[in-house]
């Protein structure tokens, strides 16, 4: 009778049950896309297939693979942000390894030669200046000049619901911006790579031959926690959710804790003093060889415990409101801040002492704009 009972369960839930799974985790769909196929892949440590990497998952299933192209912090993910990385050979399985974030930020001609098919599979967190999407971009445009097929496996956002932020003017264009999309966009890179695509946003009249493997049974009202960090120094689910908020404090004398255990989780600094928690940036292999205020004793806010949601600027304009008190420059890479931004209204608003609801207000017609915008992109249900 048990039995019965719980073969009657499985039958008529199982479909409520089913696990998420992410493209690369969908072999079989891909599969017959690269067989006999010469395969290059645009991967780093996050490019998981349950427990295996997916290139180890392709050299099994006996595809050619020819190469891969590594983005920022490196195929293994071990670089600090910035850094120059160097092409190399993986040690594990003899193949070239040409940086996209070294001398070149766009594979040459001559890369994708010997390549029929270009494999991008990339964790990405839903923030327009995380580099992986303007790699995503040169990728696009080099397989649509070459004439190659790109296969984007799709990934889960961890902010997908969250849309918000300036959308970034063509002006202040840059690799930590190429496109005009908010800070917060709440797509996934297969979505966003159609919206490039579609909208023509690539440096070529060429059009790339496309194909997204969605992610199956993704439930967007469920959060969803990353198996791997994306990035040295975006660790965890608070590091992720606060980043988009944070980062701007990059363009200024301020820390984010790189250099400590809670990058992205923390700020302050060590003349200013914006809080009572207090912290000590030193130099982390990995992660911040040379970090800001490197060997400082930091004042500031230790947020590990806040309930961060989407895009909060009253940290940022409560420090520059501390620094001009002390008549300390706080916009110390003005230039950096627009590229961060996608404006210089952001800045200036700023600097002109408008209320965070007036800077936030200001927005919302170019955000209104680009969901209208995004709507025929979208794979999932909204």
């Amino acid at each position: 009778m048990k039995a019965k009972l719980l073969l009657i369960f499985i039958l008529l839930f199982s479909p409520l049950l089913k696990a998420l799974e992410v493209g690369a985790e969908q072999v079989q769909t891909y599969l017959p896309l690269i067989k006999d196929k010469r395969v290059a892949l645009v991967v780093n440590q996050s490019a998981q297939v349950k427990e295996q990497h997916l290139l180890d998952v392709l050299l099994e299933k006996r595809i050619d693979v020819k190469k891969v192209f590594s983005p920022e912090h490196g195929f293994r993910g071990k670089q600090d942000a910035g850094a120059k990385i160097n092409d190399q050979i993986d040690g594990k399985t003899g193949l070239p390894i040409i940086s996209l974030y070294g001398k070149s930020k766009k594979p040459k001609l001559t890369d994708l030669a010997d390549v029929d098919v270009i494999i991008f599979d990339i964790q990405e967190v839903g923030v327009r200046f995380y580099t992986y999407i303007s790699t995503m971009h040169y990728v696009l445009e080099a397989a649509a000049e070459a004439g190659k097929k790109i296969i984007v496996l799709d990934r889960p956002n961890p902010n997908i619901n969250l849309i918000d932020g300036p959308v970034l003017e063509p002006e202040f264009q840059s690799f930590v911006g190429m496109h005009p999309i908010p800070v917060l966009h709440g797509m996934t890179v297969g979505e966003l790579a159609k919206m490039i695509v579609g909208e023509k946003w690539l440096g070529t009249d060429k059009k790339p031959n496309l194909t997204v493997v969605s992610v199956a049974d993704y439930d967007l009202s469920k959060p969803f926690d990353l198996p791997i960090k994306p990035s040295p120094n975006l660790p965890n689910r608070q590091s992720i959710a606060l980043y988009p908020s944070l980062c701007f404090f990059e363009a200024t004398p301020i820390s984010v804790g790189r250099g400590t255990d809670f990058p992205f989780q923390v700020f302050g600094h060590n003349k200013v003093k914006l809080g009572e928690f207090q912290f000590t940036p030193n130099s982390t292999l990995g992660a911040a060889l040379n970090p800001k205020l490197k060997g400082e004793n930091v004042f500031g806010q230790d947020l590990r415990a806040y309930p961060n949601q989407g895009f909060d600027l009253t940290w940022f304009v409560d420090a520059y409101d501390a620094f001009k008190a002390e008549s300390i420059e706080f916009f110390k890479h003005p230039k950096f801040m627009d590229k961060l931004a996608g404006t210089d209204k952001l800045r200036k608003a700023i600097v002109a002492g408008k209320s965070l609801a007036e800077i936030e207000l200001s927005w919302q017609p170019a955000l209104e704009q680009f969901k209208a915008r995004r709507q025929p992109y979208l794979i999932y249900q909204r």
